[in-house]
């Protein structure tokens, strides 16, 4: 199996995306899972046709995928080899009416993200990993490459959650050296550092392997990186932790 999937995951997530489209702003029922968290009906449906692409398109690789974690659990171990999927990232915006919320694919190989492909359904763009490249694509039109942009001395901007308090803001401009900053839910975060509109995202809280994975791959095909924040690798796989990240940097140039 390639490395260079990309694509392919690109079709599957905007097939799970035209499937999900038609749910949002449509008041669906709301459940909540066991740690509080919301999920919905496009959630659900959502999942259930990735992974029946993915099962056909790469059968044998194993899949860790966030609706299926919370009902069932993450597995024990992993091998090298495995997709994390999230088929409704930004769930509490989709809920609100928001349309920053992604459709999420990412293949992992040996602890790293090597492929991924996001999907904003609402805005129709996808941006995906592609011959050791990113790109980008509307619907209806053509991809294009993507890259990270240079730090723009005096007006580097972060991108950060809505729920983060003032405080907390002003010192991770302090530890960072932002000037300015956008609140802005989901997986979309990386992707428009990955296109060169912002240039970090600081993660000082709880995210799981898959909110981040497909993002992290295309970030990196687009010349940025995702690391700790003293400086080391983030990895996958981590069975052991429930896949649980711990805080993490996205940064473009």
């Amino acid at each position: 199996m390639t490395r260079d999937i990309g694509e392919a995951l690109a079709g599957v997530c905007e097939e799970a995306a035209a499937l999900i489209l038609p749910l949002w702003k449509s008041e669906l029922e709301v459940f909540r899972k066991a740690d509080e968290s919301p999920v919905t009906e496009a959630d659900r449906r959502g999942e259930a046709l990735i992974l029946e692409r993915l099962n056909a398109l790469f059968p044998g690789v194993p899949v860790v995928s966030e609706e299926d974690a919370s009902e069932f659990g993450t597995p024990d171990a992993i091998g090298p080899r495995f997709f994390l999927v999230d088929p409704v990232d930004g769930t509490k915006a989709f809920v609100r009416g928001d349309p920053n919320f992604t459709v999420n694919i990412g293949y992992i190989e040996n602890g790293r993200p090597v492929a991924g492909a996001v999907c904003a359904p609402a805005t129709g763009e996808t941006w995906f990993t592609a011959g050791g490249k990113a790109m980008k694509r509307t619907v209806g039109g053509t991809a294009a490459q993507i890259a990270v942009r240079a730090w723009p001395a005096g007006a580097a901007v972060a991108l950060v959650s809505h729920t983060m308090k003032e405080e907390t803001a002003v010192k991770l401009a302090e530890q960072y050296g932002f000037d300015l900053r956008e609140p802005m839910d989901s997986s979309i975060k990386f992707c428009r550092i990955a296109e060169g509109a912002a240039d970090i995202y600081p993660r000082h809280g709880p995210t799981m392997e898959w909110d981040i994975a497909a993002g992290h791959a295309v970030l990196d095909a687009a010349g940025g990186q995702v690391t700790t924040p003293d400086g080391a690798e983030v990895v996958y796989g981590k069975a052991a932790e429930d896949f649980r990240n711990g805080w993490f940097v996205a940064r473009g140039a």
